[in-house]
């Protein structure tokens, strides 16, 4: 055999050690929130369990009946589709602290122009372009004033609220029942009209809204994992000038990211309008901090390079479910925020972790 055509000897011992290592890291890395989320639900099932049956009279454990995850999976559909967009931008390396009001502005518009006689698809469409339209004044100003993306978004994050209040002159925005399609109330009702999908093996029927949340998912996953777009949005975040020496148009990736990101905020703007029947400017106050953390508490890097739409649904769906099993266990508010906090710390210190082991 010439040795143009002869194969590369195969590795053995330390290497084939060092290359199972590197994929078994990798495989728990992937899996690491959806393990986490495992846990969540196991010990609250547990403590939900104990507590049925210490009651007096006893009553049966709720907490893992296919009603209570229709009604986790529904309420956690707004902060898991927004954070679909904050994934993209995270990897970029990028942050949006105007996520949550720009969330509230597309829902505000969107219930404006039905309460101003415009058809449901005229409506969405101005909702989910405003969105759209956020995220892209984002991405400009970050690019142009090259301002570091956490006081660009700091400020916008106030203008948008504030529109919003001048657009429902200072109220909330509540179209007349007629006017809003049957399909966009029922959205997201945690308890669908046909409860099973395959009744025979007990899987059970979601809602619309999240039946949508995992088709969104699917098609972002593909984009980050075999499109040329997700390898530069990974190159973009893990080092810039990399990026950019190697050919990437840092500006204009930018501005795509942070539009596609604000094409998911406005789409969670519907999902937010369908929960609350209306428009409320400042109901997006403090739902960055959500969606964030279900990008970080899913594995994402807030120094970029690193993050996963399998991850964050799960740290959407994790947020939630905590906020489920305190309601159901009888714990106060406080409880359910303590624990969430403490779920951040750690994922942001393991993450850390992982940066100091690089060579």
């Amino acid at each position: 055999m010439s040795e143009a055509t002869e194969k590369p000897p195969a590795k053995t011992g330390a290497g084939a050690q060092g290359d199972l290592a590197r994929r078994a890291t990798a495989i728990l890395n992937a899996l690491g929130p959806l393990l986490a989320l495992a846990l969540v639900v196991a010990v609250f099932t547990y403590a939900d369990w104990r507590k049925a049956s210490n009651a007096n009279p006893p009553r049966a454990a709720v907490f893992l009946t296919a009603n209570n995850v229709r009604t986790i999976a529904a309420h956690a559909c707004t902060v898991a589709v927004a954070a679909l967009g904050m994934t993209l931008i995270i990897i970029a390396g990028g942050i949006d602290l105007a996520a949550g009001t720009a969330l509230a502005l597309a829902a505000t518009v969107l219930a404006w122009f039905l309460d101003n006689g415009y058809s449901p698809t005229v409506a969405i469409a101005a909702g989910v372009g405003t969105g759209c339209l956020c995220g892209a004044i984002n991405g400009v100003l970050i690019s142009a004033l090259r301002v570091v993306p956490f006081i660009i978004t700091l400020g916008t994050m106030t203008i948008y609220v504030g529109i919003a209040k001048l657009l429902a002159k200072g109220t909330n925005i509540r179209p007349a029942p007629q006017t809003v399609p049957d399909w966009l109330n029922h959205f997201t009702e945690t308890q669908p009209k046909s409860p099973w999908l395959i009744e025979s093996l007990g899987i059970p029927n979601f809602a619309m809204g999240v039946w949508v949340a995992l088709a969104m998912a699917l098609v972002l996953a593909a984009v980050l994992r075999y499109s040329v777009f997700g390898r530069r949005v990974f190159a973009l975040g893990s080092n810039e000038q990399t990026a950019r020496l190697c050919g990437v148009n840092v500006a204009w990736t930018k501005i795509a990211v942070y539009t596609l990101g604000g094409l998911f905020v406005g789409i969670a703007g519907v999902y937010q309008f369908s929960r609350l029947s209306g428009g409320t400017p400042t109901a997006g106050l403090g739902m960055e901090l959500r969606v964030i953390a279900a990008v970080v508490i899913g594995g994402g890097s807030l120094n970029g390079g690193r993050g996963s739409v399998l991850g964050t649904m799960a740290g959407a769906v994790m947020m939630q479910a905590i906020a489920s099993g305190c309601t159901i266990l009888e714990l106060d508010n406080p409880i359910q925020d303590i624990l969430i906090g403490v779920i951040i710390i750690t994922a942001v210190t393991i993450d850390q972790l992982r940066q100091w082991r690089k060579p």
